[in-house]
């Protein structure tokens, strides 16, 4: 039996890579159930004022096919207690570039009373969806290597 019972992590998972896997693979760790919330594309257009690459049905089936994931739920909004609420986890994955925010301040606060932890783990390095999406910027034209489609 792991550490945790039930687990809970959120995410865009916009043109998903290796830094979505490893928080992933490392919640799962730790936990015996996983369920993640992709954010809906009108939570990142209303938060991060951009429309993601991949539609959001289509980033809920990819996450849902990865093999740490039990279950995938929409994020309609932020507020990480009334997650809480619904999916009665017990432990709250996240990565450290959100640790000492004030939302992530408030959310340790109305979580402490019932037990629940947020684990911060680290960020992976040289790695987002930003930065894959500048480098796609710069290479308009991918070259066809024959015999992958």
């Amino acid at each position: 039996m792991k550490q945790y019972k039930k687990g809970y992590t959120t995410g865009v998972f916009d043109v998903f890579h290796v830094g979505h896997l490893n928080i992933l693979k490392q919640a799962k760790e730790k936990c015996d159930y996983l369920v993640v919330g992709v954010s809906t594309d009108e939570l990142v257009r209303a938060c991060k004022h951009k429309t993601p690459v991949i539609p959001f049905a289509e980033r809920m089936e990819i996450v849902a096919s990865i093999k740490y994931v039990d279950e995938v739920v929409p994020q309609w909004n932020k507020n990480k207690y009334e997650a809480l609420e619904k999916y009665q986890f017990n432990v709250m994955f996240v990565g450290d570039d959100w640790k000492g925010s004030q939302i992530f301040k408030e959310t340790e606060e109305k979580f402490r009373p019932h037990g629940v932890e947020i684990i911060y783990f680290p960020y992976t390095p040289g790695v987002s969806s930003t930065m894959l999406q500048e480098k796609l910027k710069y290479y308009p034209e991918v070259p066809v290597v024959e015999g992958i489609k």
